[in-house]
């Protein structure tokens, strides 16, 4: 086994190419933000994305993509907002992830969406459910389940869209558009969200509104930014902003007008999202990691993804331990008790009432 350290731009296109094919050669990669188009494009804009390319004699066996930090702290390409995470690699790849780490320059990798099957997952790390609307068997199928599994809410929701266009017009749905102007409108909805709801605005950052544009401008056939609004007459009502690869469709930014909130924005979305994506050939959408109401009545399976960190032993690992695992491991606590969640959220809602207040 030979690990090469590139950056990004360095992978010439006989890598990109074979870090495809090794992608959609297993249903495990096949993620959007696990595509080289994801970390090409996020290489472009931080200059702290590497590339690690494994090599079985004169093969290409894998790609190890990651962010490298001081002290050799290495976390996931634009950690923080992706949904799925790891070593894309062959089939039957077994390697130390401590060599692994290693080669890198690495003294620990920390990480909490990695996906199942991977040689860093050799430990014990915690387990969470990502929901998934599986589209395999059609849009019919999809809605037959969901008349079972959530009936109510399937009735409810066609009942609020019907009154919706009685209210306001005719819905109308633009699937994979380009336009940065429903972007804009879609990001500072997203935005007046996180302050409202008291979590940090990613949409601060201009490298991540300038990721999201040049995500949008991604169009082929194996990967493209995936922007769609739904219209109540004139108006945008709700949106989303995601990644696709051929077959799947990862959610990431939804968003809504909320002077429609009574008419459950995000669910009419979501169904309509849903119902196109499936024209268009997508098989999966996964909703990603975390406990939301909506998942939980849209989903119709589940896959797995891995919390937790890798780490060799040094003085750099032993301070990150104290720095990071205690907060995680609370974190975890919290999310994992009804209460203690219901808590939480409702204190941040607070301080998101109180911080927009004192900002007017």
């Amino acid at each position: 086994m030979r690990i090469t350290l590139v950056t990004p731009r360095e992978l010439g296109e006989s890598e990109i190419s074979r870090w495809r094919a090794l992608q959609e050669a297993d249903q495990a990669f096949d993620n959007p933000f696990l595509s080289p188009e994801f970390t090409l494009t996020v290489g472009e804009l931080r200059d702290v994305v590497r590339v690690a390319v494994l090599y079985d004699g004169p093969d290409i066996v894998g790609f190890f993509p990651f962010e490298r930090y001081p002290m050799g702290i290495g976390k996931p390409v634009a950690s923080g907002l992706t949904d799925a995470q790891g070593l894309v690699h062959a089939k039957g790849l077994d390697i130390d992830p401590l060599r692994l780490l290693k080669d890198c320059g690495l003294a620990v990798y920390e990480f909490d969406h990695l996906v199942s099957g991977q040689p860093l997952l050799k430990g014990r790390h915690e387990r969470h459910p990502s929901p998934i609307i599986d589209l395999r068997q059609g849009w019919e199928r999809y809605t037959e389940t969901l008349r079972h599994n959530s009936g109510k809410t399937y009735k409810s929701t066609l009942a609020k869209s019907r009154k919706l266009q009685r209210d306001s017009g005719s819905i109308r749905h633009d699937y994979a558009t380009t336009g940065l102007a429903p972007l804009r409108t879609l990001l500072s909805w997203k935005t007046d969200q996180y302050r409202r709801t008291g979590r940090t605005d990613r949409f601060a950052h201009k490298w991540i509104v300038e990721l999201v544009e040049r995500l949008l401008a991604t169009q082929s056939d194996s990967f493209a930014g995936v922007l769609d609004m739904v219209y109540a007459g004139d108006r945008p009502m709700a949106g989303h902003f995601g990644l696709r690869t051929r077959t799947t469709l990862a959610g990431w930014f939804p968003a809504y007008d909320t002077s429609f909130a009574k008419y459950s924005p995000g669910l009419i979305h979501h169904l309509a999202m849903a119902e196109r994506a499936a024209e268009s050939g997508i098989e999966i959408i996964d909703m990603g990691r975390g406990q939301k109401e909506y998942k939980d009545k849209l989903k119709t399976a589940e896959l797995e993804v891995a919390e937790g960190r890798v780490a060799r032993i040094g003085p750099a690992a032993g301070l990150h331990w104290v720095m990071r695992v205690p907060v995680r491991k609370t974190r975890a606590t919290v999310m994992a008790s009804p209460l203690l969640l219901k808590t939480a959220d409702k204190t941040l809602k607070t301080y998101g009432r109180l911080r927009t207040v004192l900002q007017r």
